[in-house]
């Protein structure tokens, strides 16, 4: 499928003059504000029922970790499910005001409270800290909503972060998750399978770019074959029911396609959905962009629909 008309006339003006600048043309100041301007926006008037959602935000200050700022969405509607929400930004860029929209369409269209975690950025908090980050919010929300549905969730950065907390939780017992929501996840630190895709440039998320993330999230590079990062080389096996969303323009979206593979060979569920036409980071652009909408919508009715079908998963108790 073609590249969708708006997303290319987006492109397209991000390239004149120079505005689109790579991530390492800028400071980590710069490359934050330029995201969070991308990002936030005033919410439309046609929002419908995500206009509606409470909000709270919260501070968790359990388990030997720094203060951990949470924001906690509650729908009017209540299908007894929970999600931790972990946004993305290459672990370098994003919060929880730049992902405030997507957590508000999951709260109202899947009945579900939403904990977004501020989790801690690097450089000047790298790997693990983030993901200690993820799996202190996981497990809080475990603890403050109990007997519910609980899924893990996370675009980009945040779904390697999502499949990170998914192993620890199985390998530890102490959290059932009943699905996993992953968006075009990063899972190969190496960038092997992103140089060799034939969108590797040019679409809002290059090669480079990733490239800039990583060095910021892993500065030792022997990090970068640890399991809970190289996520293609872990054990997948276990992991709970998932719906996997990729971009077809998106340098990200082999490893995507090649994660749903290795998961479904470890006796995994998954529910891909393959994003036509799209660039990574759709998630962020539904309200300029009709087919990123539609692409989102979609999204969140396959994980309605597997959480439907789904029992919920108990913690392991070996």
């Amino acid at each position: 499928m073609p590249l969708d008309r708006i997303l290319r006339h987006l492109i397209n003006w991000q390239g004149a003059d120079g505005l689109r600048l790579t991530a390492r043309a800028m400071s980590v100041e710069q490359a934050r504000e330029k995201y969070r301007a991308n990002a936030i926006r005033p919410p439309r008037e046609d929002a419908g029922p995500s206009r509606t959602v409470a909000t709270a935000d919260r501070t968790i200050t359990e388990g030997g970790e720094p203060p951990l700022r949470c924001r906690v969405y509650t729908p009017e509607s209540d299908e007894g499910r929970v999600v931790t929400y972990l946004h993305g930004g290459g672990w370098v860029l994003g919060d929880v005001d730049s992902h405030d929209g997507i957590c508000r369409v999951l709260a109202a269209s899947l009945g579900a409270v939403v904990v977004s975690a501020d989790y801690r950025r690097a450089p000047e908090s790298p790997f693990p800290a983030p993901l200690r980050d993820a799996l202190a919010a996981a497990r809080w929300t475990a603890r403050s909503f109990p007997g519910r549905d609980h899924v893990i969730a996370g675009d980009s950065a945040g779904g390697s972060l999502s499949v990170g907390v998914a192993v620890e939780a199985r390998d530890t017992g102490d959290i059932g998750f009943a699905a996993q929501l992953l968006v075009y996840p990063p899972v190969d630190p190496s960038l092997r399978i992103a140089s060799a895709s034939e969108h590797a440039e040019g679409y809002l998320l290059s090669v480079d770019d990733m490239a800039w993330y990583y060095e910021q999230y892993l500065p030792d590079d022997r990090l970068r074959g640890d399991p809970a990062v190289a996520l293609l080389d872990a054990d997948l096996r276990g992991l709970p029911p998932t719906v996997l969303g990729t971009a077809e323009f998106d340098p990200l979206h082999d490893e995507g396609v090649e994660l749903a593979e290795k998961l479904r060979a470890s006796g995994v569920p998954v529910r891909h959905v393959p994003g036509a036409g799209l660039v990574h980071g759709y998630l962020l652009l539904q309200d300029i962009v009709p087919a990123a909408a539609a692409c989102t919508r979609q999204v969140v009715q396959e994980l309605d629909a597997l959480l439907r079908s789904s029992t919920p998963s108990a913690p392991s108790t070996s």
